[in-house]
């Protein structure tokens, strides 16, 4: 897990982002210990606030230079909606680097980067260190719609392999990101695939990565209570690399797994085989 820190950060700017919003945070400290992987955790509306669980957000940039870490705001419920029209000057409790980051390899590789949507903002500074160790990166890029796309341009900075899918055609090629992935994976002969989404597509990430016999290396999104691993509303179903299955939290222990690792289908349930079972009353 990483050392976070617990302060005030000051809004420097909000900024609208096709369907979502980038919010740019004035936080000392952060950036240096920050990861590709890593996360952040923001409290909603002050200490008389009835919305009393922080909000979870990946860390799309983090600066050391400026001091400055950056977050895309998917503004769903009441919580996101609050954190979406911070204003700038508002300072906001930010708890950060939160988990566990993306390994990253010795030397050069090829990398396929994949995702869905606003899950995308974990991938780009991933992209750039892996590209500093010289290694090369390819992106699939994909979302419902257009307006629910991002970071496209960035990744079209960083490489030309850039394929875009949108699942009503209204951007790039129809379809989801999954479709073309074994066939991307040969194309830039990639040895790793880093992908961020939701669960579903995660696990076919990870069984279509398996398959072809490369690497996945995936960002879970799980509701998190507290982010820091006491709650343990989070957990996952798990097998260790001794193969025995154990329930992992995603705030702590992940949220970046190996995709083979993830029992996707259990998701939710308390396998019987499931190290501890017994002791839950399940046989």
């Amino acid at each position: 897990m990483a050392n976070p820190l617990h302060l005030r950060a000051e809004v420097l700017t909000n900024v609208p982002d096709a369907a979502y919003h980038r919010l740019l945070l004035r936080a000392p400290g952060v950036p240096e210990r920050a990861r590709p992987g890593h996360f952040a955790t923001l409290a909603v509306g002050g200490p008389d606030s009835s919305m009393l669980l922080r909000r979870a957000f990946s860390i799309h940039r983090a600066d050391p230079e400026a001091g400055t870490v950056e977050l895309v705001v998917a503004a769903r419920g009441p919580g996101s909606r609050r954190l979406a029209e911070a204003a700038p000057g508002e300072t906001l409790d930010l708890i950060a680097p939160l988990g566990t980051p993306f390994p990253l390899p010795d030397g050069p590789v090829s990398a396929l980067l994949v995702a869905d949507g606003h899950h995308s903002a974990v991938l780009f500074d991933l992209a750039a260190e892996i590209q500093r160790r010289g290694g090369q990166v390819g992106f699939i890029l994909g979302a419902a719609g257009a307006d629910r796309l991002f970071g496209v341009e960035r990744a079209r900075e960083l490489t030309r392999d850039v394929l875009v899918l949108t699942e009503d055609g209204s951007a790039g090629m129809a379809g989801q990101v999954t479709g073309p992935l074994a066939q991307a994976v040969g194309a830039i002969e990639a040895s790793v695939v880093y992908a961020g989404g939701p669960v579903p597509m995660l696990a076919a990430v990870g069984a279509i990565a398996a398959e072809l016999g490369v690497r996945s290396h995936v960002a879970v999104e799980a509701a998190m209570a507290c982010g820091v691993g006491i709650c343990m509303t989070c957990v996952l179903p798990v097998v260790g690399e001794d193969g025995v299955s154990r329930f992992v939290r995603s705030c702590t222990d992940g949220p970046v797994f190996d995709g083979s690792r993830v029992r996707w289908a259990d998701i939710g349930t308390v396998p019987p085989d499931l190290e501890g079972a017994a002791a839950m009353g399940v046989s």
